[in-house]
C-alpha cells in the first residue's frame, strides 16, 4: 500500500538522547512531536543493547499514536512486530529488502539505501517504499565513509532513478539547504541533528514544516 511521505521527517538517533532521565525525556519529546505535526519518525540506535532499544521503542510508540504517526526502526526488521512499529530501514549488512518485505508483508514501510555517487545496481527492482541517498553534506550524527554528494549528486541520482521512486535525501541537511535538495529531485529530506540538537525540537520541526510547506 503506497504511503504519503511528508517533505521532511525527523531521524531520532539514540546518541542524541540524554544519559539521565531518558524515559521521561522520550515521553515528553514524543508527545510534543505528535502535537507539532510529525507524521513519520525514524528511530536509530546503532550502539545500544537490545533492551535499551526495546525500552525506547515502547515509549515512542505510546507517545506517538498509531494511525497518526508512522514509526520506522533502523536495521532491526526482526523486532518490528514485537514493538508495533510501522516499518524498517535496512542497509548493507542488514536483512535484504526482499527478505524484509516477505517477513513484514505488503503494508509495512520498507526503505533502504539507494546510492551515493550512483544508484546501486538493481536497487530500483527492490520491493521498497523509498530509497535514501547521500550523504548530501557532511554529518556528525551517523558514521559514514561515503563522501558528501552535494545537491548535484541529488540531481544526478534523480536522473538515474526517473520520476517514480521516492528518494529521501539524508546527511547534514539544514533548513537553509533543504529546499535546494528538494528542488534537485529529492522527494523528502530526513533530518537528525538539525532538529534534535535544538533546545526545542518540536518548535524547530514546526519551523521546517512552515518553510517547506
Amino acid at each position: 500500500m503506497p504511503i504519503s511521505f511528508p517533505k521532511v521527517y525527523p531521524i531520532l538517533d539514540a546518541s542524541i538522547l540524554p544519559a539521565t532521565g531518558r524515559a521521561e525525556f522520550l515521553r515528553r519529546l514524543g508527545g510534543s512531536l505528535a502535537q507539532a505535526g510529525v507524521t513519520l519518525l525514524e528511530y536509530r540506535n546503532k550502539t545500544g543493547v537490545e533492551a535499551e532499544l526495546l525500552a525506547d521503542a515502547e515509549i515512542l510508540r505510546a507517545a506517538l499514536p498509531t494511525g497518526q504517526v508512522k514509526l520506522i526502526l533502523d536495521d532491526r526488521a526482526d523486532l518490528i512486530e514485537q514493538i508495533g512499529f510501522d516499518g524498517v530501514h535496512v542497509d548493507a549488512g542488514d536483512l535484504p529488502p526482499a527478505k524484509v518485505r516477505r517477513l513484514l508483508g505488503p503494508d509495512r514501510v520498507v526503505g533502504t539505501f539507494g546510492g551515493s555517487e550512483a544508484l546501486l545496481p538493481g536497487i530500483l527492482a527492490e520491493p521498497v517504499d523509498y530509497l535514501s541517498i547521500g550523504p548530501v553534506y557532511p554529518t556528525r550524527t551517523k558514521q559514514t565513509s561515503k563522501p558528501p554528494i552535494g545537491v548535484e549528486g541529488v540531481r544526478r541520482l534523480r536522473a538515474q532513478a526517473g520520476p517514480g521512486p521516492v528518494l529521501v535525501a539524508v546527511g547534514g541537511i539544514t533548513l537553509v539547504t533543504a529546499e535546494a535538495a528538494l528542488a534537485a529531485g529529492a522527494t523528502v529530506v530526513a533530518v537528525a541533528g538539525a532538529i534534535f540538537r535544538q533546545p526545542d525540537p518540536a518548535t524547530e520541526f514546526r519551523r521546517w514544516l512552515a518553510e517547506l510547506g
